[in-house]
């Protein structure tokens, strides 16, 4: 399976990818992009099982990426990883046809939690 990590720190995006390894899924094909625009492009040319997306990133926000792909008809599985895990923020996710969020501080476990869903 092929999980894409979206997000504007090179240093998120392989503290995410060492998550993915310590909570199984280093199996995986695991390709990246920094911003909504690029993950947008590479979604459209591969499109991946499963995207984990910063909500706040230049060019195009993870909201924005999401309504693009619902625009396009494109339905990858997709998932928010961010620093904000309000309530009012996991409604608006949902509302936009995110299946997840997970918030940071995240754990190999709560990884496990929401992506053995998808993944397994």
């Amino acid at each position: 399976m092929n999980i894409l990590i979206v997000d504007d720190s090179l240093a998120m995006r392989m503290i995410v990818m060492k998550t993915l390894r310590e909570a199984g899924y280093d199996g995986h094909e695991i390709t990246q992009a920094e911003d909504g625009a690029k993950a947008l492009e590479q979604i459209k040319s591969n499109e991946p099982d499963i995207v984990l997306c910063d909500w706040n990133m230049p060019n195009m926000t993870g909201p924005e990426l999401l309504a693009a792909l619902n625009d396009e008809g494109i339905k990858p599985k997709f998932g928010f990883v961010t620093t904000e895990g309000t309530d009012a923020m996991r409604e608006k996710a949902m509302e936009l046809g995110a299946r997840f969020l997970i918030a940071k501080p995240f754990t190999p476990e709560s990884f496990k939690q929401e992506l053995d869903k998808y993944l397994n």
